[in-house]
């Protein structure tokens, strides 16, 4: 098992190859598996992309998110400008454009929702908006419409996960309750435990993925 010392200064090193990411103003502390990122951003984006960097470490079972979005000065947008960016960003976006998405904005702070057909879209959604100026964070509220009986589909879930994360069955355990999949078992790696949750965010009619994964 890796200390928590070579997986700190492993991430501190991520940061700083990472070319969207100011890492002299990022704190990392590492505490048996779970890092905590503390300091300051100058975008959500940057914000996103310190914790997708940190999660490339090996070692690491946890994220806490503790970076304040300080937005410098020429950045600063009103909440009307920057609803009127997503409102475009969503409308130019291949995978949002006819989707009925709402926006609203509260100091710099985006939430949207309303109903898409996939997961992808719903995801898509939030990806458009992430790199806008004036944004502080997104909350996605998009609930994605359930066209298939997610009852049926247990099986082909457990299949698909296992395949794909050539995990054991023994290990990795679903069950579903109308559009939401709850995750269950054990995993090894924090890099394992998102494509699990990627694979189930992919299937068709969820809304929501429960994560009760736990490490080894």
């Amino acid at each position: 098992m890796r200390s928590d010392q070579t997986i700190q200064e492993n991430i501190i090193e991520e940061l700083k190859w990472e070319p969207s990411v100011n890492a002299t103003d990022i704190g990392v502390q590492v505490s048996e598996g779970v890092a905590t990122l503390s300091g300051h951003v100058k975008s959500y984006a940057e914000k996103i992309h310190s914790e997708i960097a940190t999660k490339r470490v090996k070692g690491v079972r946890a994220i806490a998110i503790e970076l304040k979005v300080e937005l410098p000065f020429e950045h600063h947008k009103s909440d009307a400008e920057i609803a009127k960016a997503c409102l475009t960003a969503l409308h130019w976006n291949i995978n949002t454009s006819n989707q009925p998405i709402d926006v609203k904005v509260e100091n710099g702070i985006v939430t949207i929702s309303g109903d898409v057909d996939s997961p992808y879209q719903r995801e898509s959604a939030k990806v458009a908006l992430i790199h806008l100026l004036g944004v502080k964070g997104v909350f996605n509220q998009i609930k994605v419409n359930s066209k298939v009986d997610l009852t049926l589909l247990h099986n082909e879930i457990e299949d698909i996960l296992i395949k794909q994360a050539k995990l054991n069955s023994k290990r990795v355990f679903v069950s579903t309750n109308e559009k939401t999949i709850t995750l269950s078992g054990h995993v090894h790696s924090w890099s394992e435990r998102q494509l699990i949750l990627n694979v189930a965010w992919a299937t068709p009619g969820v809304n929501d993925v429960i994560d009760e994964l736990t490490f080894y």
